[in-house]
């Protein structure tokens, strides 16, 4: 009889009993999992019942002394789940052998890197998106690059088949709207801040100018006045309007903030200055015209409202904390979003003032508003977040319609005719229609 060997085998089966205290026990992981297939199994089948030492002092809970007790037959306690995927949903952990009967992939809202470059092995089995969206009732169409850094601007002129998108690599490209290719590239000599269409004109703010195409004729024009970079521009009751970063303090000794306005002279065929408005007190960002009032947003977390007749600021709004990246006019509503992770929707009171009606929270700061119409004539609101996220909303009721993922963050977004609308990133710009509504009998 070989004594050493039973011996062996005795202490450890008094192991797995806990009948051996001279060392800190732990319980099989897979025991209590039910699915241990080890004989004899170095860990223990049953729960200790009177911890010793160091032990001990590690399982007080709020320091009374009592042990920790497990939360369920997980194995894990409340304070110390493993933190292995879903790891705030344990029931679907898979780790282990505890996932080995477990086929339905969760997936995580973040697109697969090797499905993007083309080489992704897993298929559906993948826990990652192989998608740019998520959602139901819009798809992607195209996807084109050529610009080097993040486009700042998309614009697709009315009665046009051309699209024109704008970047912080200095460059204005235009594209045909049925092929998708790339027909020109202009340098333009500084960053792009922002593009607008309005009729036959297209309009781009760089530091220090406005440059305004005539897309019929191919007139160019460079509208001097800004300083630093021009944020944003609106065309209103025939003057366009341009928020500007302001001067340098090296040049004037303080920051003078401002928008400017320019009015097209058919006689001299050229834009001329009409205002400045000034009343910020840092570079403005956001634009927007309604209801016969221009709306300004600013670096310093206020909107201002001003009367397009006498370009008066009639009101001030401060109810945003942060930056108010974009603003949008929807039937009688005002909305803004802002670098606070808000979404405001404002309405005028019987005095004529704005007040906020609803607030709508994100988790992330928000750069770009837009809304459109789907197919079914339904209003739909795409805001574009700094966590590379667009998502979109139905409205009234902002309940979520479905998210728009990029590489980077989605500064431009541009809303076309017949469903289609764009979005562009640092690593190009993406096209997205609405799909036909299902037809019921």
């Amino acid at each position: 009889m070989d004594l050493d060997g039973g011996a062996g085998n005795n202490k450890r089966v008094f192991n797995r009993l806990g009948t051996d205290t001279s060392k800190n026990q732990k319980v099989c992981f897979h025991w209590r999992a039910g699915k241990c297939t080890r004989f004899p199994c170095s860990f223990l089948h049953s729960e200790p019942s009177h911890p010793s030492g160091s032990a001990a002092a590690s399982s007080t809970a709020n320091g009374s002394g009592a042990p920790k007790r497990f939360a369920d037959d997980s194995g894990f306690s409340g304070s110390a789940q493993r933190r292995g995927p879903n790891f705030k949903n344990n029931h679907n952990n898979s780790w282990g052998r505890m996932g080995a009967n477990n086929k339905v992939v969760r997936k995580t809202e973040k697109v697969c890197n090797y499905w993007v470059q083309g080489n992704c092995t897993f298929g559906d089995k993948c826990r990652f998106l192989h998608s740019w969206s998520l959602g139901e009732g819009f798809s992607m169409l195209n996807h084109l690059d050529g610009h080097q850094k993040l486009l700042s601007g998309i614009v697709l002129p009315a009665g046009m088949d051309k699209l024109f998108t704008g970047s912080k690599d200095e460059t204005l490209r235009a594209w045909d709207a049925n092929s998708g290719q790339c027909t020109g590239v202009i340098n333009l000599g500084g960053e792009v801040g922002c593009m607008i269409s309005e009729g036959l004109w297209l309009f781009v703010g760089i530091p220090n100018a406005v440059k305004a195409w005539n897309t019929q004729t191919n007139q160019e024009f460079s509208l001097s006045g800004p300083a630093g970079q021009v944020y944003a521009m609106i065309v209103g009751n025939s003057l366009l309007f341009a928020g500007t970063q302001g001067q340098s303090p090296s040049i004037i000794g303080f920051l003078q903030e401002g928008i400017l306005a320019w009015k097209f002279n058919a006689v001299t065929n050229s834009f001329e200055p009409a205002a400045s408005l000034k009343g910020h007190t840092l570079p403005v960002v956001s634009l927007m015209v309604g209801a016969n009032r221009l709306y300004s947003g600013s670096m310093d977390n206020s909107i201002k409202v001003w009367s397009l007749e006498t370009l008066q600021c009639l009101q001030t709004l401060t109810e945003h904390t942060n930056v108010v990246m974009s603003l949008l006019c929807w039937d009688q509503f005002l909305l803004s979003c802002s670098l606070d992770q808000t979404i405001k929707v404002w309405v005028a009171t019987e005095n004529g003032n704005l007040e906020v009606t609803y607030t709508h929270n994100e988790e992330h700061g928000l750069l770009n508003l837009r809304g459109m119409h789907d197919l079914e004539s339904k209003p739909v609101l795409l805001c574009a977040c700094n966590d590379n996220y667009v998502r979109l909303y139905d409205l009234p009721s902002f309940s979520e319609r479905g998210k728009i993922f990029a590489k980077q963050e989605i500064r431009a977004i541009e809303v076309g005719p017949s469903g289609l609308f764009f979005t562009g990133d640092g690593t190009g710009f993406k096209v997205w229609k609405w799909a036909e509504p299902v037809a019921t009998t």
